[in-house]
């Protein structure tokens, strides 16, 4: 029988832990620009994506965003939750809309008492989203602009259906902490290459396995560890 969810964390339980949820489970459409958590509000849900993709935002001191993660259905929002917290100082928003499962914080955190299955494979998500955030950070610091944009495609790619990946040279932008010029330069040269095909507000994937060797040693670490820690989510 197939799966009743396409979340990669949900296929991960055993379907008594998963019974735990079900029953709270809501499904709420969202759209792009949606804020799902924000920064500093008290948690009073957890969501659980089954389609589209969200980004994870870090705000300086003059309103400059930066985006630290991304995640679709092989994730959850907050990681912050799932370790005891009750707030998180970055902003969670829809990048790429989607179909996502709402329960209340509370449930989940009295399902997380009752299943230690259900807190294994969540605190598997936590330090599997900690290497994403490690990998972004050795990125930033070591590579170029195009290799930085072929994982941040990849990224994406892993995440949503299809070879269309409706991104903005605005989430790119943020994406990869750079100004919208460059982003365009750094696309162009991917296009150049035969990798993508870049028209407005959408990216199309050509060639998977020239952006995997342009974005070389930025992507694979953290994806090869999350499909050891709880299962298969990237395109082939």
């Amino acid at each position: 029988m197939a799966h009743p969810f396409q979340n990669c964390l949900l296929r991960a339980l055993p379907d008594a832990d998963l019974a735990l949820l079900t029953p709270h489970l809501v499904p709420v459409p969202l759209e792009i620009g949606a804020v799902v958590v924000g920064a500093n509000e008290p948690f009073t849900h957890a969501y659980f994506p089954e389609s589209g993709l969200a980004s994870i935002v870090s705000k300086t001191h003059d309103q400059r965003n930066l985006e630290v993660g991304i995640f679709g259905r092989d994730g959850m929002v907050s990681t912050a939750l799932v370790l005891g917290a009750d707030r998180t100082p970055h902003e969670t928003s829809i990048q790429a809309p989607g179909t996502w499962l709402r329960i209340e914080a509370d449930r989940l955190r009295e399902a997380m008492r009752q299943s230690p299955a259900l807190t294994g494979v969540l605190m598997r998500y936590v330090q599997a989203f900690l290497l994403v955030l490690s990998q972004t950070a050795l990125s930033n610091g070591s590579y170029t602009v195009e290799e930085r944009l072929a994982r941040w495609l990849l990224l994406a790619h892993d995440r949503l259906d299809g070879d269309e990946l409706p991104l903005k040279h605005e989430f790119l932008s943020l994406m990869l902490g750079v100004q919208r010029a460059t982003v365009t330069l750094a696309t162009h040269v991917l296009e150049g290459k035969g990798m993508i095909r870049a028209k407005r507000a959408r990216i199309t994937i050509l060639d998977r396995a020239k952006l995997e060797a342009a974005a070389g040693d930025t992507y694979g670490v953290a994806e090869r560890e999350y499909e050891r820690l709880i299962g298969p989510f990237r395109k082939a």
